[in-house]
């Protein structure tokens, strides 16, 4: 099927969000999506006894683009200790006194793992550009005033960026980049069912109400974003989120149909000595 070809949606070229589809509907997305998170389960637990590559998986999207629900959904069926979920907040003292990147490489996957960055390290070119008064909190050096935050600065940051993620990949990590692309129509549909449904309540705030004022220049930060990033390496994958059980079957059908390209990933094979005394073994269980 179309909407199921997966180069549909990888960036390899300079893309316009206000041209790109937010709704695609794939027939039973939920029965799909059940096989392929159990294959992804499975191939984890291979690539943790390979132990030489690790993966990380990005998420980001506006308010309500469905990132904390398809994280529950995707990687449901893995082993608990086979995959680690960061949710990146408001940047505490301590993450404020170390450089932007701190805190995100100190919780990248070991090999074997996988991570799950929700919102990501990308924030620091999206909310910050945003809102440039953020970046005084950083205490940078030549930065006094958010007049001195220009276009120089930016471009550094994402040269610092597009470094920090090729070296990441150059030694193991598996890196995949998912914008969960919601239109405004639908995220307004959404905040309506947070605030029309009382046990929705609590993931409303009037914040939400503000920051979707700025959806203009949230999506042009996006798209510069994107553009400037998605690398061979590590590529950013643009996902229409408008239905959940689509976005989510993609993501997951992404990520094992690429991992299923490393054919160097399989269980180690015993030692010679071991495999040949496998019979003997089993005789001194059954024997006790």
């Amino acid at each position: 099927m179309k909407n199921e070809n997966l180069n549909n949606y990888k960036v390899t070229s300079n893309i316009s969000l206000k041209n790109s589809k937010t709704l695609c509907v794939i027939d039973d997305a939920k029965g799909k999506l059940k096989g392929i998170r159990r294959k992804l389960g499975e191939w984890q637990n291979s690539m943790y006894a390979h132990d030489k590559y690790a993966v990380l998986v990005c998420l980001q999207g506006m308010d309500t683009s469905g990132k904390d629900s398809l994280v529950r959904e995707v990687f449901k069926d893995f082993n608990a200790r086979g995959v680690e979920v960061h949710s990146f907040k408001v940047p505490t003292d301590l993450e404020l006194s170390h450089d932007y990147l701190w805190r995100h490489y100190i919780v990248l996957p070991q090999r074997g793992k996988f991570a799950v960055f929700n919102r990501t390290h990308y924030e620091n070119v999206l909310v910050t550009r945003v809102h440039p008064h953020y970046i005084m909190g950083e205490n940078l050096p030549d930065i006094n005033k958010v007049e001195d935050i220009n276009d120089a600065f930016w471009d550094k940051r994402f040269e610092q960026i597009n470094n920090f993620e090729k070296h990441i990949a150059d030694n193991g990590t598996i890196i995949f980049k998912f914008f969960l692309n919601i239109s405004k129509e639908e995220q307004k549909n959404r905040l309506l069912r947070r605030l029309d449904k009382p046990e929705k309540n609590w993931k409303f705030s009037p914040g939400d109400l503000k920051e979707r004022k700025l959806w203009e220049a949230y999506q042009n930060c996006y798209e510069d974003a994107i553009n400037r990033t998605s690398k061979p390496h590590a590529p950013w994958y643009n996902i229409p989120a408008d239905d959940k059980p689509t976005a989510r079957y993609l993501v997951a059908k992404t990520i094992y149909d690429t991992l299923s390209q490393y054919t160097d990933i399989k269980e180690p094979e015993l030692a010679d000595d071991i495999k040949a005394n496998l019979e003997l073994y089993k005789k001194e269980l059954n024997e006790e």
